[in-house]
Formats: C-alpha cells, structure tokens, sequence
C-alpha cells in the first residue's frame, strides 16, 4: 500500500480516529497529575499534623521563664576581681597565705549603684547600673579545676565527654515555641576547652543538640540552595528525599541521627522563609544597635550576639548560649580582665535593660558564668584556677532582682556558708522554667539519667 501523502485532506472522523489514543493519554495524564497533587497535599497536611519532637510542652508546675539566655565566660573569670568584693585582699596583699603563695590585691575599685548596692567591679560600670536585677550567687563550686573537663561540667553537669548539655535537656523537656526556627542556638567565635561537646546531645535524640549561629556573615551558613528553586520544586525533593530516608528508617528503628536529619531537612526548608528576617541585626534601628556597642570595635562581636539572642528568644527560640573567652589570666590580671570587661560590659547590660524594657526579662532567664573562679593569691601577676569557689549571676525569669545569695571568706579562697556544686545551678534553671530536675529523666543504657545526675538541689533565694 503506498504512503498517504501528507498534504492529503482527512476527514474529521477519521482524524478523530486516529487521535483517539493521544486523547485518553492527555485525559490519563491530567488525572494522574491531579492525583499525585492530592497525594502530596495529603502528605504535607500529615507532616503538618505529626507532632514534632520539638513541639512545646507543658511545663511540671507553674513558672515564670520560658527561655534561657546562658552567657558562658570560659576561661575561667576571676570571681574575686568581678562580682565578689573582698577588701581584705588590699589589706593582705602581698602576704603568704597557707599554701605558700602571697595574697594579691584586686586592681579594681567596686562599685554600688541602683537601690541595691551590690559591689560589682569597676570594669563593668553600665551593668552596675543593672545591679537591681541581679542576683548574684557566690557559693559555687566546680569539681575540677582544669578548663576542658570543668567547662563540660558547667555545660552538660559532668566532667567526662558524652553527656547531654544543659540547652539539650531545656528543649528536650519543654520543646520550642517556634517551629520554623532552631530550639537551641549556640554562638561563639572560636572554640571553647572541650568544642562542640560543650552544645553536644549525648544519649538525648539528635534533634536536642545545639545549633551554632555566626556572629559575622550570615550567621546560618548554606541556608539558601546554590541554585534557586521554585518552592513547589523544593517541596517535591524533599517530600522524595523524605520517602526514601523514611523507608531507610523503618529498617533502621532507633536511628535519632537519622530522625534528626529528616527533621533538619524539614526545619532547613521553614527556616528558608523565616530565618533570614530574625538572624539579621541590620533590621534594627541605629539606635538599638549602637545601644549593643555595635558601632565600636571593641563590643562589637559581643555587642552583635546579645543582640541577636534578644532576638532569637523574642521570636520563640527557647535556649540561646553565647560563648565569650580570654578570661585566663595567668598573667597581666589588671589589663586582661578589663579587656574582657570591656568587651562585654556594654553589650549585656544593653541585653537585660532591652529585655526589661520590652518585658521580655520577666519571662527570659539570663545566666552569667564561667567553668571555676581564681585564687586570691597572685601566680606572678595574675591567678591560677580556683574550683573551690566561685560566683554565677541569675537575671529576670522569676529571679530576685538586687541580692547576693551565698558568701565566701574574707579571701574568696573558700566557701563560708552552704556550698553549691554545679548541679544545684542546673536543678535551679530548670526550676525557673517550670521543670522539676528529679523528674526530668531519659533511659538510657538500663537507668534513667538526669542532667542533675543523682539530683541537684534548687538554691534558696534565688527564685521569687
């Protein structure tokens, strides 16, 4: 049979004819297509419905903090040189001690301002103006005297590596408030004695542990895709990458590392719309931000993460730890201690005095500390790591404002009334955030462990 010449006339039923096959195909694939839209509507809306592991949680009894702002100065913050005024060092200097080494006078004048009169070093002169709001805590004690292990103690209550942090237990048991953004955010420029292990989750799920967020740049670094998807195209990857990491688990139960990049993969995607507005400082007004120090170099860096915590916690993250080091003052005390004030002085009392003013502070605890003070006596002409004593601040979250709780000698060598070990802090963090720390347990090899371990008791007076 020849070939039909193209340019032959059909007629209409017998194009309808031979075309009837490529209809049912436009017909099939305009079904299947609206099916597959109603497949993943109805997969989003169950994603959308599943409860996060992150989602809130009530808390045990009633409380007046629902977020922890932790300032963790490591290296070790001379507590008799900051927030423990002991005259007597002047009196004493120079004098040999039972240890054998001479007692060293304090470079630094205190000062007492607000109603409260709490004596609080002359190189923090703008939070002595927030002295009203602090308590400050001067029965402390570290295990260890060594910056690695003891830092690990102040962090996750123990001084070996592997255990939960203290902002790992926080959102384990309360959750966050805001799911489109991390629960826990870690910000620090260079790593603290012991590194990530300081923000790590231990046994805890892989979804507790700590975010780090950058001070300079884009503080989330590789939020936003190389390449710039459409939102329906990104949505679909990761509803395929989904399926495919969700079936990878059914065989692997138990994986939390696995449960926890899932659930990245998902925050990352939430976080893309919403994240850049709030990390971005620069959307504060020129007032704001030079009330943080950030219009000079030396309270800038720290200047920038205050502020951007202020914002975290105001947009529902539920813990955020800056780290600030250099307070290892073996040698050149004087000058190296008032660097560090300086650099951090500004910065936080702009912190606590804005969260005041917005009334943030009555529901944002602030904590101040470092892993172990320094002795009173000289080590050339600083001083040597001292476990045995040392001074933490609580600012707002149901913490009386303008007290001292504790007392150390007429030295600050030794603690002269009820000792505090690191536990009792954490027992009382999570006293203020509505969380009984004897309660607060997750099973792991055969027992049931608790940040406080054996339990820690909450200190009397520091909480209203």
């Amino acid at each position: 049979m020849p070939p039909k010449d193209p340019a032959t006339p059909i007629s209409r039923r017998r194009l309808l004819n031979e075309a009837s096959i490529g209809f049912g195909s436009l017909a099939l694939n305009y079904l299947l297509a609206q099916e597959a839209h109603a497949q993943n509507a109805q997969n989003f809306r169950k994603r959308k419905e599943l409860p996060s592991a992150l989602s809130p949680k009530p808390t045990m009894f009633p409380a007046k903090a629902n977020a922890v702002i932790f300032l963790f100065m490591h290296g070790g913050p001379s507590h008799v040189d900051t927030f423990d005024y002991k005259p007597m060092l002047a009196t004493y200097n120079g004098k040999t001690t039972g240890n054998g080494r001479a007692v060293l006078a304090s470079p630094y004048q205190f000062l007492r301002r607000g109603g409260s009169g709490l004596p609080i070093a002359e190189i923090f002169p703008e939070l002595a103006t927030c002295s009203d709001d602090m308590c400050l805590i001067h029965s402390i004690y570290s295990t260890t005297g060594n910056h690695t292990p003891a830092c690990l103690e102040m962090n996750t209550g123990k001084i070996l590596p592997g255990f939960a942090s203290m902002g790992s237990w926080v959102t384990y048991g309360l959750g966050t408030q805001n799911q489109n953004l991390p629960a826990y955010v870690v910000l620090h420029d260079g790593m603290p004695s012991g590194g990530s292990l300081n923000w790590n989750n231990g046994y805890l799920p892989a979804v507790y542990q700590g975010n780090e967020f950058h001070s300079q740049g884009s503080p989330i670094r590789n939020l936003q895709p190389a390449w710039k998807p459409k939102v329906t195209q990104q949505r679909a990857i990761l509803d395929m990458l989904a399926d495919v990491n969700m079936d990878h688990l059914d065989s692997h139960t138990g994986d939390s590392d696995l449960e926890a990049r899932i659930a990245a993969y998902e925050l990352a995607f939430r976080m893309q719309m919403q994240a850049p507005k709030v990390v971005n400082v620069d959307l504060e007004s020129k007032e704001i931000k030079n009330f943080y120090g950030l219009d000079r170099p030396e309270t800038q860096n720290f200047g920038r993460k205050c502020l951007l915590a202020r914002r975290l916690v105001q947009n529902g993250v539920r813990f955020v730890e800056i780290f600030h080091g250099g307070w290892d003052a073996h040698n050149n005390l004087g000058q190296e201690h008032r660097r560090r004030g300086v650099e951090i002085d500004k910065p936080i009392a702009a912190l606590l005095k804005d969260l005041k003013q917005s009334g943030l502070l009555d529901t944002t605890l602030v904590v101040w500390a470092g892993e172990f003070g320094r002795t009173p006596a000289a080590q050339g002409n600083g001083r040597d790591h001292h476990a045995a004593a040392h001074t933490v601040w609580m600012a707002g979250g149901g913490v009386k404002g303008g007290i001292k709780v504790g007392q150390t000698d007429e030295l600050g060598e030794q603690i002269a009334s009820a000792k505090h070990p690191i536990r009792d802090i954490h027992a009382t963090i999570l006293q203020a955030l509505g969380i009984d720390n004897h309660l607060l347990t997750f099973l792991h090899n055969g027992r049931l462990q608790r940040l406080t371990d054996t339990g820690g008791s909450v200190i009397p007076g520091v909480l209203a």
